[in-house]
């Protein structure tokens, strides 16, 4: 592997794989819960979900006052099972999804960046994931 810390976040969601899949990869759902707090919104996303496919995100705050774009291109795609990708800055991301039943268990791996503590990153990531199965148990019922 490379220079890069790796940090792992995981989620055990009440909703089938194959639903947790669609909210996971399709646009109308990213746009409603990738955010990592209520002050934070992303306004346009679009995802093309295949091995070379390119992915990006608008990550904003509400008040207009910050974002950035968060992308990237698949590596690797199992149907209902793992999604690989790289970054634009090179560090790799590997997301596993094991369904049993009506429960989903999300396991993300990925490479910390070195501008920031460790610990924020994964709080960061983890508060988008947690954030991830509200909405995914919320839109489920």
């Amino acid at each position: 592997m490379g220079a890069f810390e790796e940090i792992t976040i995981r989620t055990t969601i009440q909703v089938p794989v194959e639903k947790v899949w669609e909210y996971w990869t399709e646009p109308n759902h990213i746009k409603k819960w990738n955010s990592a707090s209520d002050d934070w919104h992303t306004p346009f996303a679009e995802n093309d979900l295949r091995p070379g496919g390119k992915f990006t995100s608008r990550m904003e705050a509400k008040d207009g006052s910050m974002g950035f774009d968060f992308g990237g291109i698949y590596d690797e795609v199992k149907l209902h099972e793992v999604i690989s990708y790289t970054m634009g800055d090179g560090r790799k991301v590997n997301i596993t999804f094991t369904g049993q039943g009506n429960e989903t268990e999300v396991i993300e791996t990925f490479d910390a960046e070195t501008e920031h503590p460790v610990d924020f990153q994964r709080q960061g990531w983890q508060a988008i994931l947690d954030n991830f199965k509200r909405y995914a148990e919320q839109t489920n019922q």
